[in-house]
């Protein structure tokens, strides 16, 4: 089966960062706004830039009707919201890709603060949203849309977290298609409540040294770096 990869939110920098690497990288991909015609305009630049991509836009459960690989790219604030509102666009089996990180910023706050979520992690409460049959992983927290948006490869790891395999091996997949990346495997979903930790952390050091493409490399493991 041919994979597709609906974006949702995919208009933003982290989204459209995203969308435009797997299109180079060969996927197809739709991105998803609840503004259509911005939608299909981000995708008509990425394609302009782009040769080849198989790239649309379209309006968020359209996008998602279409995917059997959805990735999430919401401020914490409208993570719930959104997912309930797209329930029913979710075809059975989709896999879901879940980035946000619950930053105290999003409701006003510090943005090297994270908020208290009562499911332990925004993954966690994304889970308990989607339809049954819809699997989750985490991913996604510690690639910077500055990164994701330059030329060229990214030098950092992304650590997935998953209690579904599929979904965890779709996303490191997803991942390692963005030269430079090396996906780590940390284990079930509940991780996923330290992996969002980690988007604070790194705001906090862009802050003191005035960086804004902070990432994150893990030594010692026997697996290859950069790939």
């Amino acid at each position: 089966m041919e994979r597709v990869i609906a974006i949702v939110g995919g208009t933003g920098a982290e989204g459209l960062g995203l969308a435009r690497r797997w299109a180079l990288a060969g996927e197809t991909v739709i991105i998803g706004s609840r503004d259509e015609g911005r939608a299909a305009e981000r995708a008509a630049r990425i394609a302009s830039t782009v040769p080849g991509a198989r790239i649309q836009g379209c309006e968020n459960a359209a996008a998602v009707a279409e995917a059997n690989v959805v990735v999430l790219t919401v401020p914490f604030f409208s993570q719930a919201g959104t997912l309930k509102g797209l329930k029913s666009a979710f075809q059975l089996g989709t896999i879901l890709i879940d980035t946000t990180v619950p930053l105290a910023a999003t409701i006003g706050g510090r943005a090297t603060r994270t908020l208290g979520v009562w499911q332990g992690s925004a993954a966690e409460q994304a889970a308990e949203l989607v339809p049954k049959g819809v699997a989750v992983a985490a991913a996604f927290h510690s690639l910077s849309a500055e990164l994701l948006n330059d030329e060229k490869p990214v030098d950092c790891d992304v650590v997935v977290c998953s209690n579904d395999e599929t979904a965890r091996r779709v996303a490191m997949e997803l991942a390692e298609k963005i030269p430079g990346v090396r996906a780590i495997n940390a284990g079930a979903l509940e991780t996923a409540r330290l992996a969002e930790q980690l988007t604070a952390l790194l705001i906090a050091i862009n802050v003191r040294y005035k960086v804004h493409a902070t990432g994150l490399r893990f030594t010692g493991l026997p697996i290859p770096q950069g790939k």
